[in-house]
């Protein structure tokens, strides 16, 4: 089984890189230097080449700020990409993953959001990732969207080493409290991805199990570092940032479970994620 992954220099892709490197896969990784999923000729030059029977795209344009000011940048990437992806995978017959996000809602809902709840992004990089869920969708059937939260990822940036850097000169940190989610260590996207290859295709929200603010977030992983720093609460507003945030955009697993595929509470994956971190040998 042939695997052709882009965007495979971000965390997610070096995850799936090393996931499914085994004797059931051959795994062809590309990052945008490599494959401009913005190119169509690029994208049917190397699948004609590879011939895979997936395609797991990866890449994106995932910088919530820059989007506002980059809005052309981020609606090609994130938007216009897919579909060019969509376009190809029908022609060749190969099964096409897409990972999009959290941000396609509005953060509104009190409660888990579905599959099927009806979209509301509120910034631009929500809006462009929609319009790639929505144009893949609608360009080939063979499609799964797989939307994930709160990614984190050895090899790259991420709320988790932001809070280890700061833990090791700052005494105080200030965190937001009032934004909820599902932290997710990418290993644990690779591995439902993984069974999510002979599922039917769809959309499907994949994160870790159980949920938490960006404060509880924090928390967990100072305690598991055994750090002295006070981490402050602050609300959305006092701590300023340039573009509004989704305040509740937990994902609901019921469908992903409904298909026998369970992934640990992300407390769990956390820990995890921390110990090989500290390990260098590991990585």
């Amino acid at each position: 089984m042939k695997i052709v992954i882009t965007g495979a220099g971000g965390q997610l892709g070096k995850s799936l890189i090393q996931l499914f490197t085994d004797k059931e896969y051959e795994v062809f990784p590309y990052n945008k230097q490599q494959l401009d999923i913005t190119n169509p000729t690029n994208i049917k030059e190397i699948l004609d080449k590879i011939q895979p029977d997936f395609l797991i795209n990866t890449a994106a344009f995932t910088q919530v700020d820059l989007c506002e000011t980059e809005i052309e940048k981020a609606y090609l990437i994130n938007g216009i990409g897919p579909y060019y992806l969509a376009s190809e995978a029908k022609e060749k017959k190969i099964k096409f993953f897409h990972i999009s996000t959290d941000y396609v809602f509005s953060g509104e809902k009190l409660t888990p959001y579905l599959e099927e709840d009806s979209p509301g992004p509120k910034t631009i990089y929500g809006k462009s990732k929609q319009l790639g869920e929505a144009l893949a969708l609608a360009t080939y059937e063979n499609t799964t969207i797989i939307r994930t939260s709160w990614l984190y990822g050895h090899g790259g940036n991420n709320f988790v080493n932001t809070i280890k850097k700061l833990a090791n000169y700052s005494q105080e940190i200030r965190v937001v409290y009032d934004q909820y989610g599902c932290p997710t260590y990418t290993k644990d996207i690779g591995i439902a991805l993984k069974q999510l290859l002979t599922k039917p295709s769809g959309i499907y929200h994949v994160t870790n199990s159980g949920s938490c603010s960006w404060f509880e977030f924090a928390n967990e992983i100072i305690s598991f570092l055994n750090k002295r720093v006070n981490i402050i609460p602050v609300s959305s507003k006092e701590y300023g940032v340039k573009t509004p945030r989704p305040k509740y955009s937990v994902l609901s697993p019921k469908k992903l479970n409904s298909n026998g595929i369970f992934l640990r509470d992300w407390k769990e994956g956390l820990h995890e994620y921390l110990k090989k971190e500290a390990d260098s040998s590991e990585y």
